[in-house]
């Protein structure tokens, strides 16, 4: 009874360093005999410029090779500082807490036992008599949901003056449920003012029961047809679903405000 569970409508560098090189005249001219003559003191000049240059090339060649190996060093320190660096993560946001859907079971109910349920709401309490004789399937599921804490916290999402009020998505807009639903008991008589029924699409099979339910609260819901499992109906409290049915916003089937079901309670006697 929503728009997934609807009773039917009201009609991813390139890094190679540059190539270094030094030129140098590593190699001085040979040296040659020259007859005795002041060219002696000029062929010394020359033997010492060219010990000076060899001296300067193998310094700087030296100087390079120490350079390399400094930084090979360290890239290496830092390659291990890298291996051992905590990894890096992305933080996520927690996902939203529901209620964890139930298995796809009925709880056990006792024939010899009657049943109700105590809606604790923003607007007042509700009191329901379960129907665990003719609608065993559907109370039971109610009833395993109910005592689980599913509906605690949940809203009226949906009403209707003189029609009637929806409740159970834990979405809060008609499209969740519990994730296991069951296969209720329609009943053949409709649907009195008071009566607590199981809301479903209009593609599931009659008596479909998941977790959305509906309360009856005025004429237009008495002649809806036989095809949601109707599991209770209300020894209490029929005015407090009725104004909850009026707080409808014109043209809308929301609420005009919020309205929480604190808690659903289960009752055994």
């Amino acid at each position: 009874m929503s728009d997934d569970n609807d009773t039917p409508q009201r009609d991813g560098l390139d890094d190679e360093p540059a190539e270094t090189t030094i030129d140098s005249d590593a190699s001085a001219q040979p040296l040659t005999d020259a007859p005795d003559s002041g060219n002696d003191t000029a062929s010394k000049k020359s033997t010492k410029g060219a010990t000076a240059r060899s001296w300067l090339v193998d310094f700087l060649v030296g100087g390079l090779i120490a350079v390399v190996v400094v930084l090979g060093v360290n890239w290496w320190n830092d390659r291990g500082d890298d291996d051992n660096a905590a990894p890096i993560t992305t933080p996520t946001s927690p996902a939203a807490t529901l209620p964890q859907p139930p298995t796809n079971t009925t709880a056990p109910l006792d024939p010899a036992k009657t049943y109700s349920a105590t809606f604790e709401t923003s607007q007042g309490e509700i009191v329901i008599e379960l129907d665990t004789v003719n609608a065993p399937i559907a109370s039971g599921q109610f009833i395993r949901l109910a005592n689980a804490g599913f509906y605690d916290g949940l809203t009226f999402h949906r009403v209707v003056d003189g029609f009637m009020i929806q409740g159970g998505d834990p979405n809060g807009d008609g499209t969740g449920g519990s994730g296991a639903a069951v296969p209720g008991e329609p009943p053949t008589d409709n649907y009195p003012i008071g009566s607590l029924a199981a809301a479903k699409s209009s593609s599931d099979p009659a008596g479909t029961f998941d977790s959305q339910f509906f309360i009856v609260t005025g004429d237009q819901g008495t002649s809806l047809p036989n095809d949601y499992a109707r599991f209770g109906r209300v020894v209490s409290g029929i005015e407090v679903a009725q104004a909850i049915a009026a707080l409808q916003t014109p043209g809308s089937e929301t609420p005009s405000e919020t309205v929480q079901i604190v808690k659903v309670s289960i009752a055994e006697a």
